[in-house]
Order: structure tokens, then sequence, then C-alpha cells
């Protein structure tokens, strides 16, 4: 495999300055994230399995979306309340056994309320009792990648088997953002009161949502065992973020420090063009080719993410299995950019040929076999 270390700065980049300082959080476990790169901002215990509490019942809310997006139900649907939804205790909707709840009533309920009784009618309307719909979740979490997520209840009620990490749960919101549009938008709504029964329970416990910082969701969760946590995103320009904290000691602890990760996450990072889409980053060898190289580009603008304090510049190197044999066809992805960024994690970027390189005439495939042949009689390697 062929190596070629580069300064970006060669390839008309200038970013310079101090790096990033990492950020200090005081939750117990951590993840934040650039969706608009794709860039992991924070990582502080975020694979350890954790009690979620009521964070998790965004993936009760993910399941009844599915339901939705499938056809199974609608917004209007109305659910059963049981014995057994009604008895639940901690934040609810004061749900009755005569009430019918539709679907839409019910997700705003779990959003706005954070309704134990609302999780436990939705997974026994979908699934006939709550421990089938946690298995349900808990399968459905390995399907999209949730590897540290085991389910024993819809609601985050504090059980030894449920468990989530703070990765989970932001793979989790990045799902309910990018493929649910048209419902995510409930997770901005400030205030939902069912038939005007719980007035002290109307407004949503999300710290961020009222101070003008960009952010319209997700979820908080507060258990003793768990300590205060949330699942946030905040968009601000072109730029989205999204993180999941637990473990904050209060109220107040939990409000402060998604304020102060969105502030950092928004103000010591910026969005940057390293390389625009066909400009020459490095040559490849072509064996058995009419040329010895073929020039490598991005197929696209590069943009990465890069912090907006720094004091040394970006390096990057090209990585291609080489010599690359003829022929080739401009546009064929042939080669690798590796980016390195202080305090970030490396970026990898698809490059493909800059032109098409057919294959060398006779005479010209003798010699370079014939080069190949003599280099290997006095064991050096072949140009």
């Amino acid at each position: 495999m062929n190596r070629l270390r580069l300064v970006l700065t060669l390839i008309a980049l200038a970013l310079a300055a101090l790096p990033a300082r990492a950020f200090e959080t005081a939750a117990t476990a951590a993840w934040v994230y650039d969706m608009t790169t794709g860039t992991v901002l924070m990582d502080k215990n975020a694979d350890q399995p954790v009690p979620p509490a009521s964070m998790s019942k965004l993936m009760t809310i993910n399941m009844l979306f599915e339901a939705l997006k499938d056809g199974r139900v609608t917004m209007d649907t109305p659910f059963a309340v049981s014995s057994r939804a009604k008895a639940m205790g901690g934040s609810t909707m004061f749900l009755q056994e005569t009430d019918r709840p539709t679907v839409n009533e019910l997700i705003h309920g779990m959003i706005v309320n954070s309704g134990n009784d609302a999780c436990v009618v939705v997974a026994e309307g979908l699934a006939g009792t709550e421990e089938a719909f946690a298995r349900q979740m808990t399968e459905r979490a390995r399907a999209l990648g949730m590897t540290a997520s085991t389910f024993a209840n819809s609601s985050g009620w504090p059980d030894p088997n449920h468990r989530m990490s703070m990765r989970d749960l932001g793979i989790l919101a990045r799902r309910l953002i990018e493929d649910f549009p048209e419902y995510y938008p409930i997770f901005a709504e400030t205030e939902f009161n069912y038939k005007n029964r719980a007035p002290a329970n109307a407004r949503n416990r999300n710290p961020l949502l009222e101070l003008g910082v960009g952010a319209d969701g997700l979820k908080t969760g507060h258990t003793q065992e768990a300590g205060y946590g949330l699942v946030g995103s905040a968009k601000q320009g072109e730029r989205r973020i999204i993180f999941a904290i637990t473990g904050l000691p209060s109220e107040k602890a939990r409000a402060e420090e998604a304020e102060r990760i969105v502030s950092w996450a928004f103000r010591q990072f910026s969005e940057k063009t390293i390389v625009k889409s066909g400009v020459r980053v490095a040559e490849a060898e072509v064996h058995m080719g009419a040329a010895p190289t073929v020039g490598l580009v991005p197929a696209e603008d590069i943009r990465l993410l890069v912090p907006a304090l720094v004091q040394e510049s970006l390096t990057a190197e090209v990585v291609y299995n080489g010599p690359l044999i003829a022929p080739i066809a401009k546009g064929t992805p042939v080669a690798e950019l590796i980016v390195h960024a202080p305090d970030l994690p490396d970026r990898k970027v698809p490059l493909v040929a800059e032109a098409d390189v057919g294959r060398a005439g006779f005479l010209g495939r003798l010699t370079t076999a014939a080069s190949t042949l003599y280099a290997r009689y006095l064991g050096a390697p072949a140009s």
C-alpha cells in the first residue's frame, strides 16, 4: 500500500492558530456529534451502557413513528388504556381507562409530558404487551446499529436490564431528525396538556428550547440511579449538532452543561472547504499504462469541520494500493485522502482518477516488463 504524506497548505489550505481546547464536561458520559460534517466532537464514556431514564422514550417514539410511516397506524388512530398504563407513576398524561387517546396525542404526551402512561399505551397497542414491545425495541435497536442498548420496558422506568449508551442515543436522535422530518418539529413544542388534566406537568422539560440557541429537541431524563441527562439537538445556520449527556447532579447542572456544550460546539469549530472538486491532490503510479501516473482528485468539494482557533496546519496522507493497473477510467475511485486535524478524529475522503489512462502499446508493455524483471534480478523494486 502506497502512502504519500502531504501538508495541506500545499493544496491551498492555510488554517492556522491554536488547537481547539478540549471540552471538560461534568457529565459522567457524553457524546457530541456534528451532523453536517459527520464529525464526532466529544466522546466521554460514550459506549458505556448506562441507565437512560426517560431518554429511552426516544426508542418508543421511534417505534411509533415507524408504525406511522409504514401505515399500520395514522395520527388519528385511537389506542386503549389498560389498568397497567393508568397505574404508572412518575411523569404522566393522567390517562384513564375510559380514554382513547390518539397517536397524535400520545406522541405529544411522550415528548412534552414524558408520559410513562403514554409509553405503556403505545407498547401494548403496537405489540400486545410491554414485555413483547421491549423485546422488539431491543431487536430494532440492533438493526439500527445501537449495539449497547437493551430495553426492559417502554418508558425508561428503572430496571437493571434497561441500558443505553450515549452514542446509541445520538444515533437514535439522528434517525429521528433525518428519517421523520414530518414529525420531528413536535420535539420543539413547549406545552401539551391532555384534557386539561396536568397543568403542573404540561411544560416540556428541555431547558434549551427557549434560549434562542437553535435548539429544537429532543428528550430529558432523570432517575436517582441515572442522574440528570439530556439528548439535545440545535441548528445554527447550515450546521446541526446533536448530543447526549448523563449523570449530572441536578436539573440546574443539566441546563447549564447543555448550554455550554451547544456554545462550545458552534463557537470552537467552523466548516471549511479545504480542497475543491477536481483539484489534483497527488499522483499515483500506473503499471502498464499509456501514462506513468494519473492525477488524484476529489469528486466533490471536501468540506471539513476544523478548530476555529489554530496554530498548526492540518496534515494529510494519500493512501492507495499501487501501482494502479491500467486501464483506468476517469472518475474511478482509486485512493483515499486521510486528513488529520488537532483534537478531531481522522476524516477519510475518496479520491478518483483525474483522467482516463489506457493500456500501453506492445512496445511500452514490453519495456515495462523488461524493467520489472531487471529490477527483480537486482533485488530492487521496479520503477
